[in-house]
């Protein structure tokens, strides 16, 4: 992991401490973040808070906040009296997670296209070009990539209930749309079934879009419960 060295020393000159408090949080947030989604952090491992503020050079008070914030998330889960522990991955998470995708996620996306204004369409290209442009870097930045295209595809909706719901399921998602890419040839149809997907959103084809968009989500989770053991 990465560490902040100087952290008192960031405190100077600052108006006051909560937004140097703030900033740390979030660069703790990321990197631990990065470790449990790519599985450097492993299922039901304890954050031991000391350790790990030391090996960051940052305080407790930023960690705490970041740990917080990954609780939030799913990815940490916390017992009294025992601290933090990693989420597990579980077939029965992936069932849920997908299953309320599928049920959501297609039908919003084509609301959101047939109300989409051109700065919309400019918006989902620049989050598609960024999925793209990830895909030759790291599994982490793919999947944030990935969450943020599918989220931008519902978000001109202008439900933004709806729009929240669907980013939390991608959040959730994250780590098993890691372990889906790790096999080979899986990074290149996702590729393909993303470009088709603009295409039909840009396009207003809103028949074509859910229909895809549904596959799309359902041949992921088909691959998951390949992996996780499932043939549910």
């Amino acid at each position: 992991m990465s560490s902040f060295p100087g952290e008192a020393g960031a405190r100077q000159g600052r108006g006051t401490s909560g937004i140097v408090v703030r900033t740390l949080a979030e660069r703790v947030f990321e990197i631990v973040r990065e470790q449990i989604v790519t599985g450097r952090m492993v299922d039901n491992a304890p954050i031991r808070q000391d350790a790990l503020a030391t090996e960051l050079g940052v305080s407790k008070i930023p960690l705490r906040e970041a740990l917080a914030r990954l609780e939030h998330e799913g990815l940490l889960t916390s017992h009294a009296n025992r601290g933090y522990f990693v989420q597990p991955m579980s077939a029965d998470r992936v069932e849920e997670i997908y299953a309320l995708r599928i049920s959501i996620e297609p039908r919003a996306a084509a609301f959101a296209a047939e109300r989409a204004t051109e700065a919309d369409h400019e918006m989902v290209v620049e989050a598609f070009q960024r999925l793209d442009g990830a895909a030759a870097t790291n599994l982490a930045e793919v999947a944030v990539c990935n969450r943020d295209f599918h989220t931008a595809l519902v978000r001109p909706g202008g439900r933004l209930l709806t729009t929240q719901l669907i980013e939390r399921l991608s959040i959730l998602a994250e780590r098993y749309v890691i372990a889906h890419l790790q096999p080979a040839g899986r990074e290149t149809r996702a590729h393909a079934e993303h470009r088709e997907l603009l295409d039909a959103w840009i396009a207003r084809d809103t028949d074509k879009l859910v229909s895809m968009l549904t596959e799309h989500l359902q041949r992921t989770l088909d691959d998951l419960r390949l992996q996780f053991g499932s043939g549910a």
